[in-house]
């Protein structure tokens, strides 16, 4: 028992040392115009990436989706995908900032948003529906998005390992992007509350969910989480695809798409199975149009065992 409290306390010394680095580096990046801090964050990242073993499943997973690409071909997609995460974490310290998006405004600033009309609509005309999205450019804009059309939307997110790095991002995003939910064991529930409710809610769909539906992406086996489609099937809500699309000179352009019907089985009642698939198929002509806007570096199709074997 001593023993492994000595281990435990030893593991969490090590991320908090971690979680102070991270703080450090970010607070650094605070000092520089965001720019400046972008630009930087995008070419490190893309010294650093290469180097990690995270790269090697990058490209294993780049060559799985892209196997008529060239191997020039998928490092330059693998180097643009490091330096999007680059810049998505320079991105976060200046979130307050990146969001200047005024609908009155002659000039175009760094956020450009279409269909505005849908965002306007669900805040009007109040009713329970789900906003769907990718990790795909800065999905973190998304939410801070909707907070600042005054839609109150409930937001699923997966909190870092780090605890100390997950309460202060807990604590950032709390205070911009509204209402919160951690995914644990009984987030399900939450979710369903708010759409019982009558309230929306916003979810990421592209993450591997072990105990999840067998389906395609990429043309390739992979296990999806059935939560959207259930919470449809239960509650009979809208649903809306939604994404953030980089733009050249560190601008943005978030875009929600219009409803989509759901499929369904012969009685009328949601095909799980089937709307799983085509949550897929849509990340995946996302990911299709901007490939190096994707982080590859997700573990989606389950191979990182293999690549250590």
């Amino acid at each position: 028992m001593f023993l492994r409290r000595v281990v435990l306390g030893l593991r969490r010394f090590q991320q908090w040392l971690v979680a102070q680095a991270v703080f450090a580096i970010l607070n650094v990046l605070k000092l520089l115009p965001a720019d400046a801090a972008i630009s930087f964050s995008d070419r490190v990242a893309r010294w650093i990436g290469p180097k990690l073993g995270r790269h090697r499943l990058m490209l294993t997973n780049l060559r799985n989706a892209y196997p008529e690409k060239s191997d020039g071909e998928l490092q330059e997609i693998a180097l643009a995908s490091w330096g999007h995460m680059g810049r998505l974490a320079a991105e976060y310290v200046f979130l307050d900032r990146l969001f200047d998006f005024d609908p009155e405004r002659s000039a175009p600033g760094r956020i450009e948003v279409s269909g505005i009309p849908l965002f306007l609509d669900l805040r009007d005309n109040p009713r329970p529906f789900i906003v769907f999205t990718a990790h795909t450019g800065n999905f973190e804009l998304l939410p801070v998005a909707g907070n600042s059309f005054g839609l109150d939307v409930m937001v699923l997110f997966r909190p870092p390992n780090n605890p100390y790095i997950a309460e202060k991002v807990f604590a950032f995003r709390s205070a911009r992007m509204g209402q919160l939910v951690p995914s644990h064991a009984g987030s399900s529930f939450a979710l369903a509350r708010r759409l019982e409710a009558g309230g929306g809610v916003g979810v990421l769909v592209d993450q591997k969910f072990g105990r999840g539906l067998t389906t395609s992406f990429f043309g390739r086996p992979v296990r999806t989480n059935p939560l959207l489609a259930k919470l449809v099937r239960q509650f009979d809500v809208e649903v809306y695809p939604a994404r953030c699309i980089r733009l050249p000179g560190n601008r943005y352009r978030l875009e929600i798409e219009p409803r989509i019907e759901v499929p369904r089985n012969a009685s009328g009642a949601v095909d799980v199975q089937a709307t799983a698939q085509m949550l897929n198929d849509k990340v995946e002509s996302w990911v299709r149009e901007y490939p190096d806007q994707w982080l590859w570096y997700h573990d989606r199709w389950a191979i990182k065992k293999m690549l250590t074997d």
